[in-house]
């Protein structure tokens, strides 16, 4: 693809480093150095997909911003991402513009949510996506630079810039980068896509506006009355009146699940029946802040940490070794952004 062909200004720089150091200058990277955005790169990201460069992807709902497939390759190639990981990252675009995920109120609340990102499918196996070892840590080229996409797309394209729209008060390590792949060849039960309505041969991105993640640790069960109790207490950090959260299930854990013949849907109802409590016993500071104002307690009310066994999302990852599970919350208690799930085109 020519330069011609490209819509956006072409800037020309002496060597790499001195557009690397214009980048920071303007405010346009997320604190890392980035990947100069040639012409060249940005073209074989959209002719991979078979997109123009003024395709539209999507629009952000609050402020209208127009998301380009030309603006969306740029912010990938500045990533460091592959090509074939442009997909990914383009459909991932595509469901983050849609209405409910609320893409605006999560990104610029105090509350401090990420986009995380979670891919299923056969193209897991292809881009070499990490759903294992140290599935939220550093070392895999694809889910670092596909989530770091993700965000420097949410500075540049939606301008939720940090500081400036974005307002939280902590953040998280989820902010530069939030991708992770189920470990479906270890999942004894139906996977991500496949509850959300697709087939294990189709590849899916599924995004969730994430708060950081609780670390649930338990050595001592092998059986699930033994190991579910330990997530209760992360749970209710997490607020009552959930309308979705996410828990991330190491082997190990699903393992002695799974070796008990419990299904998915048992572990879930479990959790939902032991994260609930008497009103009265509440801390008159504990739980969601949508109802922090109401201070009055009723003992004969139980409150439980989500609306329904349902609304908790069960993700299979994490290392083969290790009694090390996590519960995400996520913004708002998942009442103001709904999770989505795209097929990745």
């Amino acid at each position: 693809m020519s330069e011609k062909h490209l819509t956006s200004d072409i800037l020309n720089f002496p060597e790499a480093i001195d557009v690397i150091e214009y980048y920071f200058d303007q405010g346009w990277t997320d604190g890392l150095p980035i990947v100069p955005p040639t012409p060249k790169k940005v073209g074989e990201f959209l002719e991979y997909v078979g997109l123009s460069p003024s395709d539209i992807l999507g629009t952000e709902p609050t402020k209208g911003r127009v998301i380009t497939a030309e603006k969306v390759a740029i912010n990938a190639v500045m990533a460091g991402c592959l090509p074939q990981y442009f997909p990914v990252v383009a459909s991932a675009l595509q469901a983050m513009c849609e209405p409910k995920f609320n893409l605006h109120g999560m990104s610029v609340s105090t509350m401090g949510s990420a986009v995380l990102t979670v891919v299923n499918g056969p193209i897991v196996d292809e881009l070499g996506l990490n759903s294992g070892v140290n599935v939220f840590g550093p070392g895999n080229r694809a889910n670092a630079t596909i989530g770091r996409a993700i965000r420097l797309c949410i500075i540049n394209v939606t301008g939720a810039i940090p500081g400036i729209l974005d307002k939280s008060t902590l953040g998280h390590a989820g902010k530069y980068t939030f991708c992770i792949a189920e470990a479906e060849a270890v999942n004894p039960w139906n996977t991500l896509q496949v509850e959300r309505g697709f087939s294990n041969a189709q590849s899916t991105v599924t995004i969730f506006a994430g708060l950081s993640p609780i670390q649930v640790t338990n050595g001592d069960g092998d059986s699930p009355e033994t190991i579910l109790p330990s997530f209760y207490d992360a749970l209710f950090a997490a607020g009552y009146d959930q309308g979705e959260v996410v828990i991330i299930l190491s082997p190990e854990h699903v393992g002695n699940l799974a070796r008990s013949g419990w299904s998915k849907r048992e572990v879930k109802q479990f959790l939902y029946d032991g994260a609930q409590r008497i009103d009265s016993n509440r801390s008159a500071h504990s739980g969601s802040f949508r109802d922090s104002d109401n201070l009055d307690r009723d003992a004969d009310v139980i409150k439980a940490v989500v609306n329904s066994p349902d609304n908790i999302t069960i993700i299979v990852a994490g290392g083969a070794a290790g009694v090390f599970s996590s519960v995400i919350p996520l913004w708002t208690g998942g009442s103001n952004s709904e999770s989505v799930t795209n097929v990745i085109m």
